[in-house]
């Protein structure tokens, strides 16, 4: 019998058909075929992602028609000829630098979420929103264990986000104090990774009352401050005695919040971006960053390193995921997603198959 007998030739697939705000929708298309090289993973969970909601607002590069979502686990129900490092019934997770050149400098320094030529799944590729998804390869695949939920193992992407831009940058020491700007998912994985490299203290910025709350019973999260009420920059120089803080992360996409940080973070500190913002450009405070010498850091996608140690983390149950996935729906109720992206009490919502 075929490996493929078992799967069926249709499936329903969440697809931004067209350029321009919104043109998103739930079709039913053919579950796609496999070469030699590649192999097709039956989705178990995939995560809505800022960039999926970007891209639903036409705030980010894509070629549609493909399907939307790259944050993904799944099992792997095909094979190519080719393929040797993989099998049927393989629980899996994957890094989405598909079709990066592999010969430029970029690449071949260990940098392919910095291809040019790289085609994500979920903006370059057909991806998660779906059924069933090809991928083309099988390099950029790693092993979910046994003992990790399936749900869990789709946030295995977003968290090594924040390793690679925290962690593996190497900037956070025992007893920094780290401020976060945000209070979504990646905001939240940011504290609990800073304090999880040795930051004394971690407090968050936002601007949504419920979802600091939220925030507040997170055990790394030793403040949170509503920016809209009161002084923030005070709160962070009276805790520090008039230094600033060490690191401030900007997880929000805000350009306010930027400028909130350049304001809080102390000389010779640590500005680093992560949250992706929807305009194109912000207003950069280059003064007092550099009356301040502040180090700047910007960070895109993700680094091979640190996708198993996301898996490590989450395993060992290190990182709260089910506080942290707030939503759990089937793709035939996207619109609730898409629709209630900036509810108060929405942090990470997952499609489950």
């Amino acid at each position: 019998m075929s490996q493929l007998d078992k799967v069926p030739r249709v499936m329903k697939a969440l697809m931004k058909t067209q350029k321009g705000k919104g043109y998103l929708s739930l079709q039913q298309v053919s579950v796609p075929r496999i070469g030699e090289n590649d192999v097709l993973i039956k989705i178990f969970a995939a995560g809505v992602c800022g960039t999926d909601l970007h891209i639903y607002r036409d705030e980010f590069p894509y070629w549609p028609p493909v399907i939307l979502g790259h944050e993904f686990s799944g099992t792997i129900v095909a094979v190519g000829e080719r393929v040797v490092d993989w099998k049927v019934g393989d629980r899996v997770v994957g890094e989405p630098h598909t079709l990066a050149c592999g010969k430029c400098y970029l690449c071949r320094t260990g940098n392919p979420q910095l291809c040019s030529s790289k085609r994500s799944p979920g903006w370059g590729i057909d991806g998660a929103f779906a059924e069933y998804m090809r991928w083309p390869e099988t390099k950029l695949l790693h092993r979910v264990p046994e003992s990790l939920d399936m749900s869990a193992a789709a946030i295995v992407e977003p968290l090594a986000n924040v390793i690679t831009h925290i962690a593996l940058v190497n900037v956070v020491t025992v007893g920094d104090v780290v401020v976060v700007a945000g209070t979504g998912p990646i905001a939240i994985m940011a504290a609990m990774v800073a304090k999880l490299s040795g930051a004394n203290q971690v407090i968050v910025f936002g601007r949504n009352p419920r979802k600091l709350d939220v925030c507040r019973t997170f055990s790394a999260i030793d403040g949170v401050v509503n920016v809209t009420e009161g002084d923030p920059i005070k709160v962070v120089y009276d805790l520090t005695h008039g230094r600033g803080a060490d690191i401030f992360i900007e997880a929000s996409g805000s350009a306010s919040a930027l400028l909130t940080g350049a304001q809080v973070v102390r000389k010779l500190g640590t500005l680093i971006g992560i949250g992706l913002p929807g305009n194109e450009t912000v207003e950069f405070p280059y003064r007092l960053l550099m009356m301040k010498s502040v180090k700047f850091l910007f960070s895109l996608s993700t680094k091979y390193e640190a996708w198993d140690r996301s898996i490590r983390i989450l395993d060992k149950g290190i990182i709260p995921y089910e506080k942290i996935i707030t939503t759990r729906l089937k793709l035939d109720e996207w619109e609730t997603v898409f629709e209630r992206n900036s509810d108060q009490n929405l942090l990470k919502a997952i499609f489950v198959m």
